[in-house]
C-alpha cells in the first residue's frame, strides 16, 4: 500500500463515526489526480465509502463485519463541516411526535445548504434545500411541530395541534406560538385558532 493510501486510511480511522474526508485535505501529500485515484481505489476495495462528490467516510467495524456509518452521524458531520443546519423531514417529524404511524420509506432531511443525494452504503439519503421558516426553531420539539404541520397540511393540522397541546411542554408551545408570524398564512391561522 502506498504512503498516500496509508495516510488517507489513517486519517479516516482517526475520525469519529460518519466523519467526512475531502480530497483537498491531502493536497500536501500529492497531486490532486493521485489523491483522486487513491480515494477511488480505496473505495473500490471497500476501505472507504464515497458519500457524495468529494466526500468520503470510513466503514465501521461491527460484530458481523464492516457496516456503513449511521445516517445521523453523517448528517452531524455535514453540519459541523459545512456549517449547515440539517433537520428531519416533516414525515419523519410527524412520526416522531406520534401524529402518524407511517414510517417514511425514504430518508429525507431539510438543509440550509444545497440539495444533494448522499449514498451511505446501500442507503440513499436525500438532503433537500429548505426554506428558512421550515428550519425555524431547529431540532427542538417546537421545530419538529412546524415541520410536522407542514407535512400534514391544513386539513389535518388542527387535530394534530390538539393532540400535541397536551404533549408539548409549555416552553415549546410558547415557541410555536411565537414563531407563527414567520410561517405560511394557513399555518399561522391554524396555530392562532389552537391558542384560543
Amino acid at each position: 500500500m502506498s504512503h498516500l493510501a496509508e495516510s488517507i486510511l489513517s486519517a479516516a480511522r482517526a475520525m469519529p463515526e460518519g466523519g467526512l474526508l475531502s480530497p483537498k485535505e491531502f493536497l500536501h501529500l500529492g497531486s490532486r489526480a493521485a489523491i483522486d485515484r487513491t480515494l477511488s481505489r480505496l473505495t473500490q476495495e471497500g476501505k472507504l465509502l464515497r458519500v457524495n462528490r468529494g466526500a468520503y467516510t470510513a466503514p465501521q467495524a461491527g460484530r458481523f463485519g464492516a457496516r456503513p456509518p449511521s445516517t445521523e452521524s453523517v448528517v452531524q458531520a455535514i453540519e459541523a463541516r459545512c456549517g449547515e443546519m440539517v433537520v428531519a423531514s416533516g414525515a419523519a417529524e410527524a412520526n416522531a411526535l406520534g401524529l402518524t404511524t407511517q414510517v417514511p420509506t425514504r430518508e429525507m432531511f431539510l438543509t440550509s445548504g444545497p440539495s444533494r443525494t448522499l449514498q451511505i452504503g446501500s442507503r440513499c439519503v436525500e438532503l433537500k434545500h429548505g426554506n428558512r421558516w421550515q428550519m425555524l426553531l431547529g431540532k427542538r420539539p417546537a421545530g419538529q411541530v412546524i415541520r410536522a404541520l407542514l407535512w400534514l397540511g391544513p386539513e389535518a393540522a388542527p387535530a394534530a395541534l390538539k393532540q400535541l397541546r397536551s404533549k408539548l411542554p409549555e416552553s415549546e408551545w410558547e415557541a410555536v406560538r411565537g414563531a407563527r408570524t414567520m410561517l405560511p398564512s394557513w399555518m399561522t391561522k391554524v396555530i392562532s385558532e389552537a391558542v384560543t
